[in-house]
């Protein structure tokens, strides 16, 4: 098996990210769930959806995660009139050289933020799906790489439907984890009034890391261990979605791919070279319920994704090492961000 040669270069991943991760929490309060979560799909080179009801700092958070790292950045403001070229780019005829000449769009960059996603027409949306899954593009027969890393938050609301366009299964599905930061505490929310209160924290934020820092931790949390055991639990985790009577479209093999590199990614962050089943368990409502589709009846009885995955957990077995199992326990609290649709402090379900 490949494992790290020399444990300067795990130190060196929790250290860099430790840094990143203080820097984030300075402007987004009370959430190191979600903070933790951006880094680990950064990491596991993922795209992350932020999906939640307006003034909880999607943007913020984006903004926050991208100023953090001294790397290119670009934003786009999806709205009805975007054009799929002010994304990719478009070939420009140079009169002088009597040539066209590419002008690259809004993508090339290497942290992308897209700003309510949802508002673009499904055509400009679609402009998306090369780039995020191949981190190419296409323009005229010819392919331009895109830099590395490569990462697009996008930011949408859930409850705004109106003027919106939702985003198909197939954008959905290139998404590594969809998180929803919910509501902050009433302790958190006074702190956020003390410190956004004057000027705001991101105009004094300074990058804590360099791109080609986070290119090596990529290559770091490669080489993480996965056990035969954990990658055959995560691999009938996603299967038992395709049968599930409450869904009528299961997870795809990709998402069991995004599951365990979210998986490494998350076992790096935690100081191990190796991957256990907790790591699976943590990440799988935010990697598997997204790409869910509930049934109409499943819906009338308001059974909801990340409901049918937290008892797909309680019932596959879960692998042991010497006899100590690692199961999900209801109720045993978990260092993950709040359920879809959940508020902090809500039941589990």
């Amino acid at each position: 098996m490949t494992t790290y040669d020399d444990r300067a270069s795990l130190t060196d991943l929790t250290t860099t990210a430790e840094r990143v991760r203080r820097s984030v929490e300075g402007v987004i309060e009370g959430k190191p769930e979600v903070v933790r979560l951006s880094l680990t799909v950064l990491l596991a080179e993922g795209h992350l959806l932020i999906e939640d009801v307006p003034g909880v700092g999607k943007t913020m958070l984006a903004k926050a995660l991208a100023r953090s790292i001294d790397c290119s950045v670009r934003r786009i403001q999806f709205t009805p009139d975007l054009l799929p070229s002010d994304i990719t780019g478009v070939s420009i005829f140079d009169q002088q050289r009597r040539d066209f000449e590419f002008k690259p769009g809004a993508i090339f960059a290497q942290i992308v933020i897209g700003d309510e996603i949802n508002r673009a027409s499904p055509k400009t949306q679609s402009a998306l799906l090369e780039s995020m899954e191949e981190r190419q593009v296409t323009i005229d027969g010819k392919t331009y790489e895109l830099p590395s890393p490569f990462m697009v938050v996008a930011t949408q609301n859930p409850v705004e439907m109106e003027g919106t366009y939702p985003l198909p299964e197939a954008q959905r599905d290139r998404f590594m984890a969809r998180v929803s930061i919910g509501y902050p505490s009433a302790d958190a929310e006074l702190q956020m009034l003390d410190v956004h209160g004057g000027v705001s924290p991101l105009d004094d934020l300074q990058p804590v890391a360099h791109a080609h820092d986070i290119v090596k931790l990529i290559d770091a949390v490669r080489t993480v261990h996965v056990a035969d055991s954990v990658r055959r639990y995560a691999v009938e985790l996603v299967a038992a979605t395709r049968s599930h009577p409450d869904l009528r479209l299961g997870a795809s093999p990709r998402a069991t791919l995004h599951l365990l590199r979210a998986a490494k990614a998350s076992a790096a962050l935690s100081g191990r070279d190796y991957a256990l089943p907790d790591d699976i368990q943590a990440l799988a409502v935010q990697v598997l319920a997204h790409r869910l589709l509930p049934t109409a009846q499943a819906q009338l009885n308001r059974r909801t994704a990340e409901q049918v995955v937290l008892e797909i957990m309680q019932r596959i077995p879960v692998p042991t090492s010497g006899g100590a199992e690692t199961s999900y326990v209801p109720g045993r609290p978990t260092s993950q961000p709040p359920l879809y649709g959940q508020q902090p402090g809500a039941r589990r379900l």
